[in-house]
């Protein structure tokens, strides 16, 4: 029932990109689907691509069985690839680079677990990232807390950062908030702009 800030993520993560051609986006966590279909709906190109790292399989086929209501038509979509891989795996072997990357696993930063060679979160795990992303792209971060420490660990990473405040629920009365962080990687040029030059 408390999707709204995945959904502000993804909407805040891919509105730069509404005039790219061909945007190349990196959802790290599946989870019930709302940020993936809110960043559908946010890029309605044709050819934009849509990379998901989840780690458990299951997780994939169980949204498409048994949760295909909740997100309609977003099944069918062929610009839709899921990786059964960690987000972090999946950051060292691109090649072509990514417009943007959103970062929904946990409850952010302080709820990730495992390994540290696949946490995204460390300083490690950002610079990472910072590396997958094109020039002027964007790495957006949903956490359940201000996690003061992360816009240090952004900016060592060599990235511009602002942090956003979000309601937690849609609806209701609770005045609870979870933060965004969004971190770009230099200036983001549309393709008209490269052409201009």
């Amino acid at each position: 029932f408390s999707h709204g800030p995945e959904e502000h993520l993804a909407r805040m993560g891919c509105a730069p990109l509404r005039a790219a051609g061909q945007p190349r986006i990196l959802l790290g966590g599946l989870g019930l689907g709302y940020t993936l279909a809110a960043a559908t709906r946010a890029l309605p190109q044709k050819r934009a691509t849509f990379v998901v790292a989840e780690l458990i399989p299951e997780l994939a086929e169980w949204n498409r069985q048994h949760l295909a209501d909740l997100h309609p038509g977003l099944w069918k979509d062929p610009r839709i690839r899921v990786n059964t891989a960690s987000v972090c795996e999946i950051m060292r072997e691109t090649a072509e680079g990514y417009h943007a990357i959103l970062l929904d696993t946990a409850n952010g930063p302080e709820a990730c677990s495992g390994a540290a060679s696949d946490d995204p979160y460390t300083p490690d795990g950002l610079r990472i990232a910072a590396d997958a992303l094109k020039e002027g792209g964007l790495l957006a971060v949903w956490s359940a807390t201000k996690d003061p420490s992360l816009e240090k660990r952004l900016r060592n990473a060599g990235l511009d950062v602002t942090r956003e405040s979000v309601p937690a629920v849609n609806k209701g009365k609770q005045k609870r908030h979870h933060s965004i962080w969004l971190a770009r990687k230099g200036t983001y040029q549309s393709q008209h702009q490269r052409r201009s030059q």
